[in-house]
């Protein structure tokens, strides 16, 4: 079986691909897998980095753009999609996999005039123009959210399976990240991630909490900044370099999470399936410029769980997180019961039931209930 995955921008986009690009691996019988994706997003680098064969087409994202930026646009989509379908031609799939953002667009037009099956994932409470735009020449959609269901039209392809995890993060390991990180078992960890592109204002809110906390020899943190404020915040906090970790990027995840005892995030989707698979309580400070403000739905879901408070970006100073971090992590049934919450939010073999989902079609054949996932019919 050929699958080509499209997908990224973001590691929204790119990890839950790359998820279900490792759950196709294990199934029995080959599978050839190859990503196709923008030269410029994190998949450029992620996709390789994780052992799978990319190629990149040119593609520009429409929103935000101004209305004389529209004809560039399209024409670059243009490109995009002959640039696809060249590659889709030679490749020969026998299904495409989009897991949304604009690259994906170009993809899946592709597939389509190769006559080629269309398989979606939408990670998101409110799917992405992309999604809601290819839903209608879609094969299957899988949504990670049942409350996405009501933004589609066409209802019968609809699957709930949740939101792939990679096999990282669910092989994450403590001890192993205590050594990586040189610090001390005795001590709590706060996890504090502004997303693959970093987010000033997590940085600065973080920076400033780490200061307040410095008294505190029972905690230590580990902070992702991004690689632009990298250097900037390794210098704020050079003093405090015995329990603070900074970070552009973390490139082993599952270990950080099972390190921590408590997670700082965005609330994007991939970030939320993670933290949910490696069971863990979450302040959550949503991203405010997120299309159709999908962060703050999809944070408030964790929230309703029990699993997660959330801090609104507007609201967020030092003071403020450093209150709801000693909240949290002062009150240890509270933090019990917010990773027991988010446990059950979990939906660890996501990644499995959409491989066997895409297989099932390849084949021809039909797995128990819409190829093991739970149907949203009706």
């Amino acid at each position: 079986m050929k699958v080509a995955i499209t997908g990224g921008g973001t590691g929204g986009h790119v990890f839950p691909g790359v998820a279900v690009a490792e759950a196709l691996r294990a199934l029995p019988g080959e599978t050839e897998i190859l990503f196709i994706g923008g030269s410029r997003g994190l998949e450029a680098t992620a996709i390789p980095d994780a052992g799978f064969e990319f190629r990149a087409v040119p593609v520009r994202s429409l929103l935000g753009r101004r209305l004389l930026a529209v004809p560039m646009v399209l024409w670059t989509l243009l490109r995009g999609v002959v640039s696809a379908y060249r590659i889709l031609r030679r490749f020969d799939p026998d299904v495409i996999f989009a897991t949304g953002g604009y690259v994906s667009g170009a993809v899946a037009i592709a597939g389509r005039l190769l006559r080629r099956p269309l398989v979606l994932h939408e990670q998101n409470s409110v799917p992405g123009l992309t999604n809601r735009l290819l839903a209608r020449i879609a094969d299957e959609v899988h949504l990670s959210i049942p409350s996405a269901r009501r933004y589609f039209t066409r209802r019968h392809h609809l699957r709930l399976s949740g939101n792939p995890v990679r096999r990282e993060i669910l092989a994450g390991n403590a001890r192993r990240a205590l050594r990586d990180y040189g610090f001390s078992p005795e001590r709590r960890t706060i996890l504090i991630l502004g997303g693959s592109q970093g987010a000033r204002s997590i940085n600065r809110a973080a920076v400033e909490t780490i200061r307040a906390l410095r008294r505190r020899d029972d905690l230590q943190f580990i902070l992702q900044t991004g690689r632009r404020d990298q250097s900037r915040l390794q210098r704020q906090l050079r003093r405090l370099r015995d329990r603070v970790r900074v970070r552009a990027f973390i490139r082993n995840m599952g270990d950080a999470y099972a390190l921590a005892d408590l997670v700082v995030a965005r609330a994007g989707a991939t970030s939320l399936a993670e933290i949910a698979a490696a069971g863990r309580a979450a302040i959550l400070i949503p991203y405010p410029h997120a299309s159709h403000n999908h962060q703050e739905a999809n944070a408030r879901v964790l929230r309703e769980a029990g699993a997660a408070r959330v801090v609104p970006d507007r609201r967020l100073t030092g003071r403020r997180l450093t209150s709801e971090i000693a909240n949290i992590i002062d009150t240890p049934r509270k933090l019990r019961e917010m990773s027991n919450s988010a446990l059950l939010m979990a939906r660890p073999d996501a990644a499995q039931k959409i491989a066997r989902a895409l297989r099932a079609l390849v084949s021809g054949g039909v797995e128990e209930n819409g190829n093991g996932e739970e149907s949203m019919r009706g």
